[in-house]
């Protein structure tokens, strides 16, 4: 029984922080790193990740930067910048790549708070997932005669913990990310 239960620890938490990682690819109106991560740049014919071209960094809030370790590559970082449908328009001055982040218009936060919660609500639906699969092998394990009735109870409440506890984290989570968009 206790295998099943940190399995469904373990499945729930990874579920919380895939959640976390969807959530800070969405703008919020201020420069963070995370931005760029979906950006693969064309290097020597190969589809490459922008952090391994190179330094991004946030000096500011309105401000990224980019510096590739080849200056043969301020081109192509700044094409793949534009490329990646992200809306920035990034400027090459010879040795690192600016990018500056525009304000976000009420309408557009208005999307990302909807991306945001449709993200949570499927993130929510797999930690109900999880609960279920697992709540099966327990009644699986009590029909084998490996666990008592009482057993099976035992861990189907503790499941039930787990469960509302990370449903809570995923909604503190998108409290903070909507304030986030909302506010700046």
């Amino acid at each position: 029984m206790n295998s099943v239960l940190d399995e469904t620890k373990s499945s729930m938490s990874k579920t919380v922080e895939h959640f976390q990682q969807q959530l800070s690819k969405i703008r919020t109106g201020r420069a963070t790193v995370s931005l760029l991560d979906p950006v693969k740049v064309d290097y020597y014919g190969t589809p490459t990740p922008l952090s391994q071209i190179g330094t991004v960094s946030a000096p500011d809030a309105k401000t990224l930067i980019v510096q590739p370790w080849e200056r043969t590559m301020l081109g192509p970082v700044e094409k793949a910048i534009q490329a990646a449908g992200l809306g920035l328009n990034p400027s090459n001055d010879g040795s690192i790549v600016r990018v500056p982040i525009p304000p976000l218009t009420e309408e557009r936060r208005k999307e990302f708070v909807k991306q945001c919660k449709k993200i949570s609500e499927e993130s929510k639906i797999a930690v109900r997932n999880v609960r279920r699969d697992n709540m099966e092998d327990l009644k699986k394990l009590e029909k084998s005669k490996d666990i008592s009735e009482d057993d099976r109870k035992r861990g189907e409440e503790e499941i039930q913990k787990f469960t509302d506890k990370f449903i809570k984290d995923i909604d503190v989570i998108l409290v903070k990310k909507e304030k986030e968009i909302l506010e700046d």
